[in-house]
């Protein structure tokens, strides 16, 4: 039987919830454009995994692996901050 969650209203003063974790909500689905990695330019610098605020950049011995689209927001400071322009937002969907 699934357990009855109460509303913020029904929570009694002072009460202490659990902290919350972006590992149980994937947030990808908020983004309109997605970054596309282009590997014939990628230099394999690694600004992207550095800039990216959600750590949708994912690396595999040390070089490019993939956007984690489960997380990535769209907010193209990867495509901004590449030095080779290996990044391209492209509309979601396309």
């Amino acid at each position: 039987m699934e357990e009855k969650k109460l509303t913020w209203k029904q929570l009694p003063q002072g009460d202490v919830l659990e902290a919350g974790t972006s590992l149980k909500f994937k947030t990808g689905n908020w983004r309109s454009i997605k970054p596309v990695h282009i590997p014939e330019k990628c230099i394999n610098c690694l600004i992207c995994w550095m800039a990216c605020p959600d750590m949708a950049v994912k690396t595999k011995d040390d070089k490019f692996s993939h956007f984690d689209y489960d997380f990535c927001k769209g907010c193209g400071i990867c495509a901004h901050e590449c030095p080779t322009e290996a990044i391209k937002m492209e509309k979601e969907g396309k």
